[in-house]
């Protein structure tokens, strides 16, 4: 039912800059595919604009617009970053989740470091840099020497045989909001900044943000370079200049070095938040030009050589070699190597640094010969038993250190097949998931019957229910699967070896289109040597919150086997979705109301079809309750967003006076830990120790200051919130004026939320059938393919 993205590693994208407030929420109309309810009375109202949009809408923009805020990074990751504040006594005495991942992380920095600098070569081909830009990102960096590591040396001796996996003991936790890793700053320092923002008339509420993005001595810094101010979230360009020209005065100009340098790094920022791990030096200048700064180039020039930010130069993929010019002279050679096209790139260290971290760490993964766990035989007899369609990654995976899996959710019973045949075989194998609840649980247990990829006789095969107790033990498979961000603090899973490496000899990643680059490069750099890596998702649906594009870039890359499921998704709504990933919406048949479209002409009229769907029709006509119904709107603003629609929701479900922070128990929410990451649940209760949500059956306690920056309401979400989960029912709401927001992603994964009933509140002409026809993923500029292909040759 999906489609591989296109390739976009090698366009050049427009500057980074759309506003939030010009990320519109739209909707689009198509020939309906399936039921039409009647329609209802008409409301009234206009959908306005608003902050917080999904992180795809961040990506557009140009040069004609660069610059513009993009609102806070938690709104544009559909998140609130994960707050500073403890939770008392018990809290410091043990890490919390966030805790332990930033101690993961910084362990796995230290061991990629050591790695890098074990390294003397020549800096690798399609990370090529001349000049002053060469000292600078040596100085920052070790470089990549882009030779492959030889298989016999990497091989680790081969263990003895063992039996299967023992099921690790379970213990209950409670997960608390994230403490601070930092102290509190100075009150003095905060006073100092505060003098400096009033006296130049900014408001001195932004003195604790300034202290926290430039440290000790901020007000010293800010009267040395006015345009530091831009490094705080939500400052804009205008305001910075405002600032600069109360300080400086006639001494300010848009000529002014440090401004330009600002500029810069603020567009570089930008465009990170719009999912791109480094810009084409073009379309930075022109973004400069933009924002009056008089010579760009000079600006990202004093940029590079502030060691602010990094350039590169990657050579370009040629439909046909350049052909050889006729000379006999001795330069033949460079100068055939000086037309072979490249593309300047300028990125930002942190971004650089996490790409080829993770391309290093995937290459050593491919090149490293897998483990000889369990014999030739033993893999052929486990895919032979494990039906037709997984059977296929089963053998791939033997014989391969990391393979690219491709499906719609009913691939996941193919992954759960390999899961389960590998711990058959004694290997040490977990999964990793991007999000709690939906369907993950099923999915990960016996595969249902009838599908056409089971086996023969309609059993479950050697690896079917009795097979997966004994792999697995009492509890199944979904005992040795776990969130990624739980994987690599330790909060659950394999553990650590004494290397400091995953415990494992197989992991499989779910949901792969959700892997930004850095969280890629701690996961890549944990593997063990000759561990295998399965990198599982639907390349269809929309892609990560943080910048990078992995799994469509290793699929465009072609470095490694792909094994693409023929499980089809089933019923009226995986007939729907499977049309919308190959760019067709169709009329598809629904004898049970699996598919219903209700048509609307404005904003109110929208929100009381989704109420009375959500808290009526839905329950009485289909039998699913309203708690089990997930609401989808393109954006979080305007007449129809999240924040709209969760209002009229609570009234209508739960209403309550929100003495909690705006929330009652009972209440839905959408729990935030970190950027990027949402927990679905509701509210429990509300004491002096927090706000107690359940997440899917995990007790979360978010303490009160935190409750504004990380919980939402959850009755509505965005697609970017919901993807990589599902609901027995879903309704997605276009409202009219969301039509610029449309893409096929957006709908492709907005209406793969629902398993068994989809309704669309349809508030649009043609836009929809226009956006799933024409309306791709948009680009996004990574360097990734071209530093996977100088070290691993192109898959065949």
């Amino acid at each position: 039912m999906s489609t591989e993205p296109e390739t976009t590693e090698e366009a050049e994208p427009k500057a980074p800059g759309a506003t939030a407030e010009d990320r519109t929420p739209g909707a689009a109309a198509a020939a309906s595919p399936g039921v039409v309810a009647d329609s209802g009375p008409a409301g009234d109202g206009d959908s306005g604009r608003d902050t917080g949009e999904d992180t795809d809408a961040a990506a557009e923009g140009g040069a004609e617009s660069a610059g513009e805020p993009t609102g806070t990074a938690a709104d544009g990751a559909d998140g609130e970053a994960a707050g500073a504040e403890g939770t008392g006594s018990e809290a410091a005495a043990q890490r919390s989740e966030a805790e332990a991942e930033l101690a993961a992380q910084r362990l796995e920095r230290e061991r990629i470091e050591r790695r890098k600098a074990e390294k003397r070569g020549p800096i690798a081909a399609g990370a090529g840099l001349s000049g002053t830009a060469a000292d600078l990102l040596a100085a920052v960096r070790a470089v990549e020497s882009g030779e492959k590591p030889v298989a016999p040396v990497l091989r680790r001796p081969e263990p003895a045989p063992r039996a299967a996996a023992p099921e690790p003991a379970r213990r209950p936790q409670q997960m608390s909001a994230p403490a601070a890793p930092a102290p509190a700053p100075a009150p003095r320092t905060v006073e100092a900044v505060r003098a400096v923002l009033t006296g130049a008339g900014a408001p001195d509420g932004l003195a604790p943000q300034v202290v926290a993005a430039l440290g000790e001595g901020a007000d010293g810094q800010l009267r040395e370079d006015p345009w530091q101010l831009l490094r705080v979230t939500g400052v804009r360009p205008e305001q910075a200049d405002g600032f600069a020209r109360a300080l400086l005065g006639t001494e300010c100009g848009p000529d002014d070095e440090r401004r330009g340098r600002a500029l810069t790094v603020w567009l570089l920022e930008q465009a990170a938040l719009a999912g791109h791990t480094a810009l084409d030096a073009p379309a930075l200048t022109a973004a400069l030009t933009q924002r009056a700064v008089p010579d760009p180039d000079a600006a990202v020039q004093n940029t590079l050589a502030e060691g602010e930010a990094l350039v590169f130069q990657d050579a370009l993929e040629t439909a046909a070699p350049v052909a050889a010019p006729a000379h006999d002279d001795a330069g033949d050679d460079a100068g055939e190597a000086e037309e072979r096209p490249v593309r300047v790139l300028v990125g930002l260290e942190r971004y650089a640094l996490a790409e080829e971290s993770l391309a290093d760490g995937l290459a050593r993964v491919m090149n490293s010969a897998p483990k000889d766990d369990g014999s030739g035989a033993d893999w052929e007899r486990a895919a032979d038993s494990a039906g037709r369609s997984a059977s296929e990654l089963i053998r791939t995976v033997a014989g391969h250190g990391l393979v690219l899996h491709t499906g719609g959710d009913a691939s996941r019973a193919e992954a759960a097949a390999l899961l389960r045949a590998a711990r058959g075989l004694g290997l040490r194998a977990w999964a990793a998931r991007h999000t709690t609840g939906g369907a993950d649980v099923h999915a990960f247990g016996t595969a249902p019957r009838g599908l056409p990829d089971g086996p023969e006789d309609g059993t479950d095969g050697e690896h079917g229910e009795h097979a997966e107790r004994g792999a697995y033990g009492e509890h199944g498979a979904d005992s040795f699967v776990v969130t990624v961000a739980d994987l690599l603090s330790g909060v659950r899973g394999p553990g650590r070896d004494a290397d400091g490496a995953l415990d494992l000899d197989l992991l499989v990643v779910l949901d792969a289109p959700q892997l930004d680059v850095e969280t890629g490069a701690v996961l890549a750099e944990s593997l063990p040597d000759g561990a295998r890596l399965v990198l599982s998702g639907d390349p269809g649906v929309l892609w990560s919150a943080g910048p990078g594009r992995v799994f469509a870039d290793l699929l465009a890359a072609r470095v490694c086997p792909q094994v693409a499921s023929r499980t089809p998704d089933p019923g009226p709504v995986g007939e729907l979705v499977s049309g919308i990933g190959i760019g067709e919406l169709n009329q598809v048949e629904a004898p049970g109301k699996e598919v219903v479209i209700v048509p609307v002409r404005d904003a109110g009229e929208a929100v009381h079809r989704t109420v009375q769907l959500v808290a009526d029709s839905v329950p009485r006509a289909i039998g699913i309750p309203a708690e089990q119904t997930q609401v989808i709107t393109p954006g979080h603003g305007g007449a129809v967003g999240t924040r709209a629609l969760n209002t009229a929701l609570k009234e209508r479900l739960n209403p309550g006076p929100g003495r909690f922070g705006g929330f009652d128990p009972g209440d839905r929410i959408a729990y935030s830990p970190a950027p990027g990451r949402t927990m679905p649940g509701h509210v429990v209760r509300a004491d002096a120790e927090g706000l107690h949500l359940d997440c899917s059956g995990v007790p979360v306690v978010v303490p009160k200051e935190r409750v504004e920056q990380s919980v939402r309401p959850g009755w509505a979400l965005t697609a970017h919130q919901a993807v990589g989960l599902r609901w027995p029912a879903v309704v997605v709401v276009l409202p009219g004026d969301a039509a610029a927001a449309l893409t096929r992603p957006w709908v492709y994964t907005a209406f793969g939320r629902a398993e068994r009933h989809l309704s669309v509140v349809h508030g649009v002409e043609q836009a929809l059938q226009r956006a799933v026809a024409e309306v791709p993923q948009k680009p996004r500029t990574t360097r990734l393919p071209a530093l996977l292909r100088a070290q691993v040759p192109t898959a065949g």
